[in-house]
């Protein structure tokens, strides 16, 4: 079976020559054939309040208003998706994923086999809930011609962005261009984070799947009982990336006595994925849970076809064509399966293996989301995503303006019971696809069916976990069990993670801050959360790790002075054992001592030898039945340990690097202090960095780590929000938006959202404009 790639679409100028932009305050006549009108209102930092009458007008002033900021990072991404960036950019270069880099060659060849498998297209063609309904595809229609309406009247050579100005790559984009990124984002931990192991292009150091993290986040949802006023508040602390496509925008989209919701939106998506309204609000985090399944196939004959029950069946065969950057095509040939798209690792003469992956064919989210801004409560919110079913890989905290808390893994998961893994389980082709790889010869291990499910294959809403309460429920990426300590969570597939398990730092120091703010033993006044405690406590830059393992760390010092690095060299680490025994614990611009003890920390993590199991530092280990406190203390006596901190300071010594390093001096984005810590070391608001400290003192610059932060509360007279994206608005180095909420980050401030008609039309310096089209 030959596939051919689609030809690029070209969307034609004139049929946009109608689009006009005009002052909101200078009269203008609607033309005739005239579709689209919307306002746009940018209040303090850019942010855009955009308001229209209709859902396509709406879609329209916010593909505008984005063009605006970040014309450039969508144009790029496009270019991925349509399979084209060998032609611009170079086949080895390194694509612009933000999350799973591979080489453009790699990413093409993956991108054309999405297109040509027609995928987007069969969706579109079904009715909600499995395709898009109305609203959304207007939406994603009007977005469009709204890109392209700022396209059209800037011009790629007159782009404000210096990064894609006059370049080839720059042009119209086509609803496709936004549902397949939508397909993409859906896809994220799935068979887009495996593109090497899908096509068999191979980078110069792709030995296997990217095992690094996913994107993580915080999210908190405080009921009537952990609130001082009995409101219901939420906390949202996304840890995306700072570049590229999957950075937040921030936005308020508004058709009146419709919808008006308020939040962060992703990259190139209409929608608002957190964000609250008038009387509800609601986070993600990143779930754990399984996302996909690889099939052993077990090979017939000559390797073209494959049993199922005794019976032959074929692979199928893809055949793709890349452009390169001298014109010339690099052809290949992808293999597919009734489970999904043959693995070009783990082939042998008698076995191969198949990636079945359970947001392949995934639009709802999309919906999902918009019936969740519409939503008026819990209820409300419960419903839409039981209609749905689209969340791709999150969980889902919730509260409203009633004080309840609500958490949900309402996330698309393969319904694969345990009994079924373990009576199908087979080995895995390579390391890092341990979990959940089936016997393929038998439909017998095919995922099952629930009758509340709204496609086949997955897990129904009556079996997710989910949790209710009137105090708070939270998660910082840990599995579901321990969203509130009172009421573990138990009992269900461990397709959704497992129970009973060890907390990272992360979740603990989460879970302790909680309880900290609910006893009044933060020292930040009386019992119960405010909106200023709420956001206190979010900045609040404690590193756990150090809070655990202090007391042993100082008694190891005491008791061995001078250790010895993995070289044989002796150390006098006395001054650095006061550097650490002065400092507060916390990750603030100042702190000395934070950066010394992440370099002696992050010496323990890995194994002591390639294939061994990850060294554990702790004194005293895991028990399941004490989750808060355990592991605790630091092994002092053990000569890893006091290797790892000489080995840490010798480095200081060597480079004639302050042992005061401060966060502030040594990690940057833009050129911008920040304060922060790393997710081993136990941080709440953790940044992220792609390589070691250099002699200079100096990481590469923040790519992770919080970037949406929302502090809400729901008070009967409406929402008081406070808010920072911290990357800022605009990828532009030239927007004046590029890097101002980054400053207020490294101060530890926030932005005063605007949300009711009142207080943005209160906004000082308040920008209106009009787009029509």
């Amino acid at each position: 079976m030959k596939l051919i790639p689609r030809p690029a679409v070209l969307v034609a100028l004139v049929a946009l020559a109608s689009a006009v932009v005009v002052n909101a305050t200078a009269p203008s006549a609607a033309a005739a054939d005239e579709r689209y009108s919307a306002t746009i209102r940018r209040t303090e930092y850019g942010i855009p309040h955009i308001s229209a009458k209709d859902y396509g007008g709406l879609g329209f002033g916010y593909g505008y208003a984005f063009a605006q900021d970040n014309l450039c990072v969508l144009a790029s991404w496009v270019v991925t998706m349509r399979g084209e960036r060998s032609r611009y950019f170079g086949a080895t270069a390194m694509s612009d994923d933000p999350v799973r880099p591979v080489t453009n060659l790699s990413s093409d060849v993956y991108y054309k086999s999405v297109t040509d498998s027609g995928v987007v297209g069969r969706l579109l063609a079904r009715p909600a809930p499995v395709g898009p309904g109305a609203e959304v595809r207007r939406l994603v229609d009007g977005y469009v011609a709204g890109y392209n309406r700022y396209l059209a009247d800037t011009r790629a050579a007159n782009l404000p962005d210096p990064t894609c100005r006059g370049k080839a790559w720059v042009g119209p984009i086509t609803a496709t261009d936004i549902w397949n990124n939508l397909l993409d984002l859906n896809r994220m931990v799935g068979s887009a984070g495996l593109k090497d192991a899908i096509t068999g292009v191979r980078g110069p150091e792709a030995d296997g799947p990217d095992r690094r993290p996913p994107a993580g986040s915080n999210g908190w949802a405080l009921g009537r009982q952990a609130t001082r006023d009995g409101h219901g508040m939420l906390l949202a602390d996304p840890h995306f990336p700072w570049n590229g496509i999957r950075r937040f925008y921030q936005v308020q989209l508004t058709i009146p006595g419709v919808l008006d919701v308020s939040g962060g939106s992703l990259y190139g998506t209409p929608v608002v994925q957190i964000g609250h309204n008038a009387s509800l609000a609601w986070t993600h985090t990143v779930s754990h849970a399984q996302r996909f399944t690889v099939y052993q196939l077990r090979l017939a004959g000559d390797r073209s076809s494959y049993l199922v029950d005794g019976h032959a069946e074929p692979v199928g065969r893809q055949e793709v064509e890349v452009t390169l950057q001298d014109g010339t095509t690099s052809g290949h040939t992808l293999y597919t399966s009734r489970y999904g798209p043959v693995l070009a690792v783990g082939q042998t003469d008698k076995v191969a293996y198949a990636l079945a992956d359970v947001n392949g064919a995934n639009l709802r989210a999309a919906d999902e989301w918009l019936a969740m801004g519409r939503a008026r409560n819990l209820t409300e919110l419960r419903a839409a995503q039981n209609t749905y079913q689209g969340m791709a890989f999150v969980h889902t905290l919730a509260t409203d303006v009633g004080g309840t808390a609500y958490f949900a893994d309402a996330s698309v998961v393969p319904h694969v019971t345990d009994a079924k893994a373990r009576r199908c389980a087979k080995p895995s082709p390579i390391p890092g696809l341990e979990a959940y790889v089936l016997d393929g010869s038998t439909s017998a291990c095919r995922w099952g069916k629930d009758g509340d499910a709204v496609v086949p294959g997955i897990f129904g809403p009556a079996e997710q976990p989910r949790l209710t309460r009137a105090d708070y429920v939270a998660n910082s990426n840990n599995t579901f069990w321990m969203t509130n300590p009172s009421a573990p969570l138990t009992g269900y597939p461990l397709a959704w993670g497992k129970a009973r398990t060890e907390l990272e730092p992360r979740p603990r120091v989460s879970l302790d801050m909680i309880a900290q703010r609910r006893s009044g033993a933060d020292g930040l006044g009386a019992p119960g959360f405010t909106l200023e405690t709420l956001q206190a406590t979010a900045y609040g830059k404690r590193n756990h790790t150090f809070e655990l393992m202090r007391s042993d760390l100082l008694r190891m010092c005491r008791a061995n002075p001078e250790p010895t690095t993995s070289e044989g060299e002796r150390v006098n680490v006395r001054e650095a054992c006061r550097t650490l025994a002065d400092w507060d614990g916390r990750a603030t611009l100042d702190g000395q001592g934070a950066i010394l003890w992440r370099e002696f920390f992050t010496r323990l993590e890995g194994p002591t030898k390639p294939g061994e199991p990850r060294y554990s530092p702790w004194r005293v280990p895991f028990d399941p039945a004490r989750p808060l406190t355990t592991p605790r203390g630091l092994k002092g006596d053990d000569p890893t340990v006091r290797q790892a901190l000489a080995d840490a300071v010798f480095f200081f010594q060597t480079n004639r690097v302050p042992l005061t390093l401060t966060p502030g001096q040594a990690q940057r984005y833009a050129s911008i202090p920040l304060p922060g810590c790393t997710e081993g070391e136990g941080c709440f608001d953790r940044v992220r960095m792609r390589g070691l400290l250099g002699a200079d003192g100096r990481y590469p610059e923040v790519d992770t780590g919080s970037s949406f932060m929302m502090a809400v509360e729901l008070t009967p007279d409406g929402p008081r929000t406070r808010t920072v994206l911290t990357y800022s608005l605009s990828a532009n180095p030239a927007s004046p938006h590029h890097t101002d909420q980054t400053v207020l980050f490294s101060r530890r401030q926030w932005v005063t959202e605007r949300f009711t008609e009142a207080e943005i039309a209160a906004a000082p310096q308040l920008k209106t404009a009009t787009v029509r089209g």
